[in-house]
């Protein structure tokens, strides 16, 4: 005589096979390895800089930025917090320390903190159209960031890494204000290149559409050499 199983026990049998499926479904890629967090890795930048004063008035410099993940700490929310110290130089042999900033990574993003403003650099899995409020955890609370471009990076030394563009603002209107910047980061190195244009043109009657800088600043970073101590 054949025994039938009580409905109850087929009922567990199914849910329990259900659990083992979900148990054993892969894990989403997020590609955290854009930005690689671990204590001792630098990063060391080739920098142009220029800073404008008024109309035919700046001063331009060419120098190095170290960044280095110095330390790490767990803050309120059990989050580890990396920090980095920036140090600057003009041979790549002496170092003079410029500032320490913070960089925690938080819901699936990258969260840089410098001189007490924090931005969403970047978003976890990078997608080229992605889009989000970079500034979300500042005052103002609203800048769209968009990663606009994923290829090979053309930064000599590079080539072969798979880049992404993150499009932070690309604003010229050719009267009062042009303000362009952007940052590329590598797979498996982070930080690739970093460019801040912020200038205001003259808007006075005799020079307003003419393009004349007013002041405002041009930071150019390009990575040269990065590993780990």
């Amino acid at each position: 005589m054949i025994k039938r199983l009580p409905l109850v026990f087929i009922l567990f049998f199914l849910i329990l096979s259900g659990c083992e499926e979900e148990i054993e479904s892969p894990e989403l890629d997020l590609e955290l390895d854009y930005q690689p967090l671990e204590l001792g890795n630098f990063w060391i930048y080739d920098v142009d800089q220029t800073v404008y004063f008024g109309e035919n008035d700046s001063e331009s410099s060419r120098f190095f930025f170290r960044d280095k993940i110095r330390g790490s700490y767990l803050n309120a929310e059990r989050e580890i917090v990396f920090i980095l110290e920036r140090s600057k130089s003009t041979n790549q042999t002496d170092w003079t320390k410029e500032l320490e900033y913070t960089i925690v990574s938080r819901d699936n993003s990258i969260i840089r903190t410098i001189n007490n403003e924090a931005v969403i650099a970047l978003v976890f899995p990078p997608e080229e159209g992605k889009i989000w409020n970079g500034k979300s955890y500042q005052a103002e609370g609203d800048d769209d960031f968009e990663i606009d471009l994923v290829g090979p990076s053309e930064i000599p030394g590079f080539e072969n890494t798979l880049s992404l563009r993150v499009n932070q603002e690309n604003l010229d209107d050719k009267v009062t204000v042009r303000d362009v910047r952007y940052e590329i980061f590598g797979k498996g190195v982070g930080l690739l290149e970093k460019y801040d244009e912020v200038i205001t043109y003259c808007s006075r009657n005799d020079c307003l559409g003419d393009q004349l800088i007013d002041g405002g600043s041009k930071t150019h970073l390009k990575l040269v050499e990065y590993g780990k101590d």
